[in-house]
């Protein structure tokens, strides 16, 4: 008889003589297949690859039950998609650190963590900030930051936050008695769902926060019970596994960048000639920030990720320059990358023209604009060296763009891009410094920022002759469009008309030119001709069209000193950053300039619609972007940190214990550590021997090869274990029961390894797990279960995870149990630090 045990070093075939291990035997497996082996005269010769492609002419097709269960959903490929959707092979093959490494990495973290403190706390003390409310909250002085309300800030009608009962409506402060007592005191009123709760001034000053959205209008889905706490608390949970999920994947960002080592570039005395080219003053916050790259450049060995925050026409694009004349004049290249050719094109003008004095340093555009033949010109140019700035979109970031010593990467307005390109620039990361401009960053960019995990330099000083532009916002009309543009043209400007969709453009087209009938007026949209899109620009932008028709493809860049009116219509359907953009398309001379945003009716618009134009109202001064972009991260959510989904989780708790919850999980980091032990050292005591169906075994061709694989598989990681079991799945499909519950073993095991449980064992109704875990690992990883059967049977003894089942289980359910159970505790582990 052939029997297997993967307690062994290796898996082998053992003689019939040998004693049957005890546990995880594969008793009888092979009989069958010995039998059919007599019977047939041909040899197996198919061997497993690793793609599993393993064929043969002689193999069998599947049993007509087989092919039918083979769509069915079973727990393994259950598994298989949560491991893909939750953990994407980043996450499933994320590398184990040595203890030493990550002792180093942790306070690494908790240093970086004081700067996002001290950051804020530069901030909550002006006034402002994510989720400020009236300044009522801020640095505690015992070495925290808290965003608890000061109750007498509050006004009637404010939705607030108790730590402990949930979301409740403020109603006021009044005078009340105590029970035992005849004094009276002042209790904090606050209307719930089911009722009316009070609670002392001072008790309430330690346990309430503002909820606070985009701004203090936010209603909340729904108000907390004050009779069932119960909905509350699944709400902050899951806000406390996300958060703690944000961290890990924050602190291993950083320690990656820690780890990329590049020569500093040398201080080149040139610079100040090329800095003696700006023809304004800089405004203190420029200086700053040309600093602040000077030292990223200059001083460190890491590569450079900064972000710089300004307003539109704020001189963001001149400490780009700096940083690209630096790269550049020590030999390396750069790349600035723009979402849209219009401001690609811009960009490449600027740079050419600053450049000009420098005849060795080469400038080229790529664009879509160019021939094939000066795209290949370009491309050959780029690989060997002969190109020292590049400028484009987001074909610059294509397979068929070689760079021959990139150094600097500039991304313009970050926010732009799709989700394969953004992939692409955070590859870029680890090997070039990068430098990230953006009036309005998406909220994932400002979260770094914030946190301070990512560099930042806000320019928030407007240039001296700048004026704040006049928002105006209203219904649409005819006749207010029409006296607008009138208004502008008699004083001699230009006008931007931007509308959300190419369909609409002919309709403005009709009754302006009916109302100005010897103006010159023209559309722009990006599906023109690229000719065409390119002589329209450069006629508006010498003034000879008065009037510019156009989608949001001007939103960024389009720098046209006359022109100081744009008209926005159908609002509703851009987004916030959007807007902020379009807007600061005008304003960038000495003349006011008018924003004229128009929505069809406001009973038409949704809440988040409302939101974003209130939020645009309020940030009428210059130099507000970054504070939109907070109100913006408020009604869009943090987002997550690799992926592009542009919401989040903080409307469950509200920005402030959002916040709060964010600062406690990276103080307490140390406290959420896994150390993962060998494969092979998991023990797992569970006497379980199903047998193969003998036509399986002949169908699976080589079955032994195909044993040590699934093993090797597993003893791998976690990942390739699900490739192997879908592989095998596609080739053969849907493999019986009982080998469904040797794969299980396998997941088992693996998962088990992972999560750092040594041994599993069973005795009786009682299912225990010998664990290297600490407690507060463990409350993580019942806080991310989903099945309340396994949370409520789990405990936590000494260093046993155990259950107390209703029922002795027979061996194979008893297995499908420990599967389920370990499935859970395993979801925990991206919120988890990997030893």
């Amino acid at each position: 008889m052939a029997s297997f045990s993967p307690n062994t070093p290796h898996l082998k075939l053992t003689s019939t003589s040998a004693a049957p291990p005890r546990l995880w035997g594969w008793t009888s497996l092979f009989t069958a297949h010995k039998q059919a082996k007599k019977k047939q005269s041909f040899q197996f010769k198919a061997v497993y690859t690793p793609g599993l492609s393993l064929s043969s002419p002689t193999s069998k097709k599947p049993t007509q039950r087989r092919e039918k269960n083979e769509n069915e959903t079973d727990d393994i490929s259950i598994l298989n998609e949560r491991i893909r959707r939750d953990f994407g092979k980043r996450e499933a093959t994320r590398p184990v650190m040595d203890s030493e490494e990550a002792d180093k990495y942790i306070q690494l973290v908790k240093e970086q963590q004081q700067k996002g403190l001290q950051k804020l706390k530069g901030k909550k003390s002006g006034g402002g900030g994510a989720g400020a409310g009236a300044g009522d909250s801020g640095y505690n002085g015992a070495g925290g930051f808290s965003y608890k309300v000061d109750p007498y800030s509050l006004r009637s009608g404010d939705y607030v936050v108790h730590k402990k009962v949930g979301i409740g409506k403020f109603v006021g402060i009044k005078f009340d008695v105590q029970k035992d007592s005849t004094v009276p005191i002042e209790y904090v009123f606050i209307e719930y769902a089911d009722g009316m709760a009070k609670l002392p001034v001072k008790q309430a000053s330690r346990m309430l926060y503002r909820y606070n959205l985009p701004n203090e209008t936010k209603r909340p889905r729904t108000l907390s019970k004050l009779s069932d706490t119960t909905a509350w608390e699944r709400r902050k949970t899951k806000g406390k596994v996300a958060i703690q999920k944000m961290v890990v994947d924050l602190m291993e960002l950083y320690l990656h960048r820690l780890k990329q080592k590049r020569p500093p570039y040398p201080k080149n005395p040139a610079i100040a000639e090329f800095a003696a080219q700006f023809p304004y003053e800089p405004t203190p916050d420029q200086k700053k920030a040309f600093l602040d790259v000077e030292r990223d450049l200059t001083e460190r060995e890491t590569p450079m990720d900064r972000l710089i925050c300004g307003d539109v026409g704020f001189g963001k694009t001149e400490v780009a320059l700096r940083a690209i004349f630096c790269v550049v004049s020590a030999g390396k290249q750069a790349m600035v990358l723009a979402p849209t050719i219009v401001l690609a094109k811009q960009h490449f003008d600027v740079v050419s023209e600053r450049f000009s004095k420098y005849p060795d340093i080469k400038v080229g555009l790529l664009s879509r604009f160019q021939s094939k033949a000066e795209k290949e010109e370009h491309l050959d140019m780029i690989k060997h060296g002969h190109l020292n700035i590049i400028v484009g979109t987001h074909s610059l970031l294509g397979s068929r763009v070689v760079y021959n010593n990139l150094g600097l990467l500039v991304v313009d307005e970050e926010q732009r891009f799709g989700v394969k390109q953004k992939e692409k620039i955070a590859s870029f990361k680890i090997s070039v410094d990068v430098l990230t401009l953006s009036a309005t960053p998406i909220p994932r960019t400002l979260y770094l920022a914030l946190t301070g995990f990512r560099d930042a330099s806000l320019i928030s000083t407007p240039p001296p002759e700048r004026l704040p532009i006049k928002t105006h916002l209203s219904a649409f009309s005819k006749e207010k469009v029409i006296s607008a543009i009138k208004y502008e043209l008699d004083r001699g400007g230009q006008v931007f008309y931007v509308l959300p969709r190419i369909k609409g453009l002919e309709e403005p087209m009709d009754f302006l030119q009916q109302a100005f009938p010897g103006v010159d007026i023209a559309i722009a949209h990006g599906q023109q001709y690229s000719r065409q899109l390119e002589e329209t620009m450069e006629k508006f932008a010498q003034g000879a069209i008065k009037i510019l028709i156009c989608t949001n493809i001007v939103e960024s860049g389009l720098d046209i000193q006359n022109a100081n009116t744009i008209i926005v219509q159908d609002v509703q359907q851009f987004g916030l950053a959007q807007l902020y953009q379009l807007r600061g398309r005008v304003g960038r001379a000495d003349k006011e300039a008018h924003a004229y945003l128009f929505y069809p009716d406001k009973s038409l618009l949704s809440d988040q619609a409302l939101e974003r134009l209130a939020a645009l109202e309020e940030c009428r001064e210059l130099g507000q972007g970054f504070q939109l972009a907070e109100k913006d991260m408020g009604i869009r959510g943090f987002g997550t940190i690799f992926g592009e989904q542009q919401t989040g989780d903080v409307g469950n708790v509200g920005v402030d214990l959002f916040f709060e919850m964010l600062f406690e999980s990276l103080s307490k980091v140390d406290e959420h550590c896994v150390i993962s032990v060998p494969y092979k050292s998991v023990q797992i005591d569970i006497n379980i021997n199903p047998r193969l169906p003998s036509e399986y075994i002949n169908h699976l061709e080589n079955p032994m090869e195909m044993v040590n694989e699934a093993e090797k598989a597993a003893e791998q990681d976690i990942w390739c274990l699900m490739q192997f079991t879908e592989s095998l799945r596609r080739q053969y499909g849907k493999e019986p029961y009982s080998m469904e519950i040797l794969l299980k073993k396998l997941y088992v095991r693996r998962m088990a390894a992972d999560i750092g449980i040594t041994k599993i064992y069973a005795s009786g109704k009682m299912v225990g797990m010998k664990t290297n875990m600490n407690k507060k690992v463990f409350k993580m990883m019942i806080d991310s279960m989903t099945s309340e059967v396994h949370r409520n049977s789990l405990t936590f003894e000494g260093d046993q995870i155990k259950a107390e089942l209703l029922l002795e289980l027979p061996r194979e359910q008893l297995l499908n149990w420990i599967f389920q159970c370990l499935v859970e505790l395993y979801a925990s582990l991206p919120a988890l630090i990997k030893y």
